[in-house]
């Protein structure tokens, strides 16, 4: 860090948060934004992920992770896949609460966070763990998430799907057929004696801690529509993208101010005005590409580390770049890119 960005820094935190004027430059430490942590429970097949899904589609302008519990399942021994048919996957004690609420620490500590990845035709968590970074929006989705008290208490918001049981069931066969490669019998068997009992005495009782209750599920347009708002409201978005839909405000940091506090100095020499306009503008045009589509994927470097990285789409139509100012300035950056 050169001399003149840690006086422009220094500068930028005792204008913003009224520090000290004595402290050091280099050890200002950059407060952590807390998580907005979102529970979504319901019965099985309710919904609830597409809800998640769906919520997680109207907050692009912000960081949004979807934790699910079922990552969290315990790994089956060999002594509980020779009786696999015989064990309750919808009881409490089913799921590794304990590394959850773990993962939940660091995560609202600004630490990336490796969570199981469990096959459910092993009932086993297999290697290529998925690595999450910190957000600023975590939604925790299970059917029991609800259950711990310890997990409802980092949540700022509870939500309850609620569906009917009969179209919760039909959904259920589906899916476990399809996606798990089971059998309509032993869907129906595991339905009668651990599904349908599972519900009634654990995850229906947790509809009481909902803050809110969203009948029909996906369907209902308009609940989750009142909880993106409020979720925006929380989070005390920028004023400009209140009004404009299609704005998108880079979040403000000491590195972002202290190179704004350089380039409107008139004192700053031509070399560093360029240095630090040009790191400005790649950060404009990065955040831009951060909106077009992309997937997420996984992979092992060959010390065995796990990396996460981001393919972008194919795009139906040709994207074009337009610059309300002077454009010159992001040619380059945009040819980079």
């Amino acid at each position: 860090m050169d001399s003149q960005m840690a006086s422009a820094w220094k500068s930028s935190v005792e204008n913003h948060f009224s520090l000290q004027s004595n402290a050091a430059p280099d050890t200002a430490q950059v407060p952590l934004k807390v998580p907005f942590v979102i529970g979504v429970a319901g019965g099985t097949a309710s919904g609830k992920t597409t809800v998640c899904n769906m919520i997680m589609s109207q907050l692009q302008n912000q960081r949004v992770v979807l934790i699910n519990q079922e990552a969290f399942y315990h790994p089956l021994t060999a002594e509980q896949l020779e009786k696999v048919h015989d064990y309750n996957f919808d009881h409490p004690d089913a799921f590794n609460t304990e590394l959850l609420l773990s993962c939940m620490e660091k995560l609202k500590h600004g630490q990336a966070i490796s969570i199981p990845n469990y096959d459910f035709k092993s009932h086993r968590s297999i290697e290529a763990a998925r690595v999450v970074n910190p957000s600023d929006v975590i939604i925790l989705d299970g059917i029991l998430i609800l259950h711990d008290p310890r997990v409802r208490e980092i949540m700022n918001m509870k939500i309850f799907v609620d569906s009917d049981s009969d179209v919760r069931l039909a959904r259920r066969i589906r899916r476990d057929t399809v996606e798990r490669n089971r059998n309509i019998q032993y869907v129906l068997d595991q339905y009668a004696k651990y599904v349908k009992p599972g519900f009634e005495d654990f995850i229906h009782p947790t509809k009481k801690y909902a803050d809110v209750i969203i009948p029909r599920g996906a369907d209902n347009d308009v609940a989750i529509d009142l909880i993106v708002q409020h979720i925006r409201t929380k989070l005390g978005q920028h004023h400009l993208c209140k009004i404009y839909s299609n704005v998108f405000v880079i979040h403000s940091t000491f590195q972002m101010r202290g190179m704004h506090t350089l380039v409107r100095n008139a004192k700053t020499t031509k070399h560093d005005f360029v240095f630090y306009a040009d790191r400005l503008i790649r950060l404009v045009v990065e955040h831009g590409l951060g909106h077009l589509p992309f997937t997420e994927k996984q992979i092992t470097t060959p010390t065995g580390r796990s990396l996460c990285y981001y393919h972008l789409l194919p795009l139906k139509q040709k994207v074009s770049p337009s610059s309300l100012g002077r454009w010159e300035m992001f040619s380059h950056e945009f040819k980079f890119h």
